[in-house]
């Protein structure tokens, strides 16, 4: 498999930040589209099948109506059943959804996030492609199925798991860090040693608590000061996630990261989507499959996703499932 440049060893791209991987998959002049999904070689997909040997496949996605209210006022999922006797002699039901594609469990697609400071997204493209007056489908989310989709090793590190066995006090409706020498020391305890090209899942416990507290959750998502658990924004982290070759990185939280966002420093959204052209997978449920990582005592998996082939999409419900 070929070697990737260190987080240090990243060349500099003028007037961005440290640790940009524009170009890095360049075919000469074709800008690629896919970031860190490149990750995802045969030779990774043939390697993660052998994580099947129990026939066990766990759904990794929340009910399209869920939660009720979207954070971030994203509209709620709409839900319409059709009676088609009312116009056909036909005896039959058709049924029709409307969806923010952010309202639930999710992927941050490579159009979602444009770099501030550049004003441009993942490998330089800029804004007016993605939504000018003559848009193009550039970095769309259908893109990935050029690819067969996401296949790969993934990982599941239980933070919950984790801070309840350490004593750590850790609301996921509080804006509470998790640290790189925590996922380091989780990791350690779990058995794991990443490859490269797995795609990290951590389970902070948003969704545990989702289902634990069904009189506040509403609430709480309504809330536009609301906070929550996530993975800390810092360069030590950052060098971490590149430095392991992830090909893409999901969790149970709202943001993956901390939320807010931190003040002081770019958010982790503002460096893994438009810097690493790294998705980012929100709200998935990852209740069963911790469940069964305890029950296995093993927390690798082949996980696959087929996104929505939306056209131009900026995101998109995973269709994720872990199989053992």
């Amino acid at each position: 498999m070929a070697s990737l440049p260190t987080f240090d060893e990243l060349p500099e791209v003028p007037d961005l930040p440290k640790g940009c991987t524009w170009g890095l998959w360049n075919q000469g002049d074709q800008k690629d589209e896919f970031g860190t999904l490149n990750l995802l070689t045969a030779e990774v997909v043939l390697s993660a099948v052998n994580e099947v040997r129990d026939g066990i496949s766990i759904s990794l996605n929340l009910p399209l109506n869920v939660p009720s209210i979207p954070v971030f006022n994203r509209r709620p999922f709409q839900h319409t059943i059709i009676d088609n006797s009312t116009f056909s002699p036909s005896k039959s039901y058709d049924d029709t959804i409307s969806i923010n594609t952010q309202s639930g469990s999710q992927w941050d697609g490579l159009r979602h996030v444009v770099h501030h400071a550049s004003e441009k997204l993942y490998n330089g493209i800029q804004k007016d492609e993605i939504a000018g007056s003559e848009p193009k489908d550039t970095l769309g989310i259908d893109k990935w199925h050029q690819r067969g989709g996401i296949v790969g090793r993934g990982v599941l590190l239980d933070y919950v798991a984790y801070s309840e066995r350490h004593g750590i006090a850790a609301s996921p409706v509080e804006r509470h860090e998790i640290q790189l020498h925590d996922l380091k020391q989780a990791a350690m305890e779990q058995g794991v040693s990443f490859k490269q090209g797995d795609i990290l899942c951590i389970r902070s416990g948003l969704i545990k608590w989702y289902h634990e507290n069904p009189h506040q959750r509403e609430a709480y998502f309504q809330d536009p000061a609301k906070k929550c658990i996530g993975v800390a924004a810092n360069t030590e982290i950052l060098a971490w996630i590149w430095n392991e070759h992830f090909a893409a990185v999901a969790g149970d939280a709202i943001a993956w990261e901390t939320v807010p966002y931190p003040s002081e420093q770019p958010s982790l959204h503002q460096s893994l989507i438009p810097m690493f052209g790294m998705p980012i997978g929100e709200l998935w449920d990852l209740e069963a499959l911790a469940t069964t990582c305890a029950r296995l005592n093993r927390y690798t998996f082949l996980l696959t996703s087929v996104p929505l082939r939306i056209p131009g999409g900026v995101a998109s419900p995973p269709n994720a499932a872990a199989i053992f």
